[in-house]
């Protein structure tokens, strides 16, 4: 039902496809306004978390797909925006809205298993606070099944 790139992420709400992540997120946030939001108040706030969360997708989508060489290089362009996100975004706070989880951190969540402690121990802390939220625990898939994912997803690519 995703109309362009017929894959998921995708979200069925009234019969209606809703697709990519970050837009699930954001829509999810939107329709049960009930919960405390994901989105800063402020609209700088809101859209400057929307420029970390896309900056975070983007980084994330070019993980996916390069081997050998330029899987190494990818991993370590990944290390270095992860730095920057860890700098720029996070710095001291616990999480990437301030005292908050919200909508940057659910974006980066599924980076917290990568072994990078030693180069971001920051974002590893984050990492963890986040794993403690139940919210989190429960919704995350497990890593292993994920890394094997991304091995069948490559070898259905066949080589370049």
């Amino acid at each position: 039902m995703n109309p362009i790139h017929k894959k998921i992420p995708l979200l069925i709400h009234n019969g209606k496809p809703i697709c990519e992540s970050l837009m699930t997120v954001e829509f999810i946030d939107e329709v049960w306004k009930d919960k405390d939001s994901l989105m800063p108040s402020d609209p700088y706030q809101r859209a400057h978390a929307r420029f970390w969360a896309d900056y975070i997708d983007r980084k994330d989508r070019q993980t996916w797909e390069p081997e050998g060489e330029e899987e190494e290089e990818g991993k370590q362009e990944l290390l270095e925006s992860l730095k920057v996100l860890e700098l720029e975004a996070l710095g001291d706070k616990p999480y990437f809205g301030g005292e908050n989880f919200g909508f940057v951190d659910i974006a980066l969540i599924t980076f917290s298993n990568f072994s990078i402690e030693a180069e971001c121990p920051k974002l590893i802390a984050w990492g963890n606070r986040c794993m403690q939220r139940e919210s989190t625990s429960k919704s995350l898939p497990d890593p292993y099944k994920i890394y094997e994912l991304i091995l069948n997803y490559r070898k259905h690519l066949g080589p370049e």
